[in-house]
């Protein structure tokens, strides 16, 4: 037997992963799922703050789904896109902002129309339920 060869990392895209429908992953787990080795999600956890995993009552890491998405998100910016740690961590933290601006929701503008009956029924049951008391 010959001495096993470590996975390139940069064989896998992160697209061909399915993450499976669990609640939390071991370091094992997402070692092996994101083709990655350990030292590598522990060192990430420290330049990264999208990667919070929870430790166990034994200590354990225990990764959710989305410290995986992040993860292999990361791992995308480092390994297929060229950038820094730095620069990932510039760039993760732009998505976050442009993702919490809220944008218009397009109603048309023939909605009013449309309300009213349904105001003017709702009116009539406010009427009702105030003439009762």
């Amino acid at each position: 037997m010959g001495a096993r060869s470590k996975p390139a990392a940069r064989n896998h895209k992160p697209d061909d992963i399915v993450i499976p429908e669990k609640l939390y992953f071991r370091i094992g787990e997402v070692s092996e799922l994101c083709h990655l080795p350990a030292y590598v999600l522990r060192f990430w956890e420290t330049e990264f703050p999208q990667i919070k995993p929870v430790k166990g009552s034994t200590g354990q890491r225990m990764y959710r789904k989305k410290d995986v998405e992040n993860v292999l998100r990361i791992k995308t910016l480092l390994y297929n896109e060229g950038f820094t740690i730095a620069g990932a961590r510039q760039h993760l933290r732009e998505e976050i902002k442009s993702d919490k601006k809220q944008t218009a929701l397009p109603f048309p503008a023939a909605a009013s129309a449309d309300l009213r009956p349904i105001r003017q029924g709702l009116r009539e049951i406010l009427t009702m339920l105030s003439a009762r008391h």
